[in-house]
């Protein structure tokens, strides 16, 4: 079991599997946690986290069961904290919830991509670019977008800045989107390190990723967790929201090299 003994903060990529996905062996919550090193922490752990998230009383209990899960031990008596990088919509869109809610109806619907009942500005702002992002209304993954969000409503409610939301103490969460990383040669990179014979030239998709990572499940948590990292310590290499963006639909924070340019969209 890896012990932390000095105050630390740990980058937690969370592939989100459905509320009862432990009937589902091809799809399950995957957990992969780095350090400030963009060192692996712990084990990677794949399963169910329904379990945990009833069982968790407060930010601080769950961000614990979420380390005992990877076997990591912490000691209390020094702080830590948990930047999670979520594969699942952490919100839908205004128009979506406008409609539910009040009964007020958007305009027009047109092209699939373009509604703004399916997707969020996010997710439109990743069409023109080339990505194709899924939809939590169209896409039938409604239960890992919900599962994401009672996370974050119950252990990291509090909107920080649009895309980060957090518990101010134990807890932060930022949504990232693991195919918008494959065209990013930055995130290879930093994704090289975790397969086995990762030193020549080979790209990254044709080498087998180290049997840590037995699933893809758990490299898709990896990618998660290497986007956690570089919102904090190279914001630089992720896009980030605009003024315009609505706070309350959230972000995917993907990497600039990974999207196309307008006009080749």
């Amino acid at each position: 079991m890896h012990i932390l003994k000095d105050s630390q903060k740990f980058y937690v990529g969370w592939d989100v599997g459905g509320w009862n996905c432990d009937r589902n062996p091809a799809s399950r919550d995957a957990l992969v946690i780095l350090d400030s090193a963009r060192e692996l922490v712990g084990v990677p752990w794949r399963g169910n986290l329904r379990n945990t998230l009833n069982e968790a009383t407060s930010s601080k209990i769950l961000a614990i069961k979420i380390l005992e899960l990877c076997q990591v031990k912490i000691d209390l008596e020094n702080s830590f904290r948990l930047l999670f990088a979520i594969d699942t919509p952490l919100g839908f869109s205004k128009a979506f919830t406008d409609l539910i809610v009040s009964r007020v109806a958007a305009g027009q619907i047109l092209s699939s991509s373009a509604n703004p009942y399916l997707h969020r500005e996010t997710e439109r702002f990743l069409f023109e670019r080339g990505l194709s992002p899924l939809s939590p209304i169209k896409d039938m993954i409604g239960s890992q977008a919900t599962k994401g969000i009672h996370f974050l409503a119950r252990f990291a409610p509090d909107l920080a800045s649009c895309g980060l939301w957090t518990d101010g103490r134990y807890i932060q969460a930022i949504e990232a989107y693991p195919s918008a990383c494959k065209r990013s040669a930055r995130i290879s990179d930093m994704r090289r390190p975790f397969y086995e014979n990762s030193g020549g030239s080979v790209p990254i998709e044709k080498l087998k990723a180290r049997r840590e990572f037995y699933h893809v499940d758990l490299e898709d948590a990896l990618t998660c967790a290497l986007v956690g990292w570089s919102f904090e310590s190279q914001p630089d290499l992720l896009v980030h929201p605009t003024p315009a963006i609505d706070q309350s639909e959230g972000w995917i924070f993907v990497p600039c090299d990974g999207l196309r340019s307008l006009e080749h969209a």
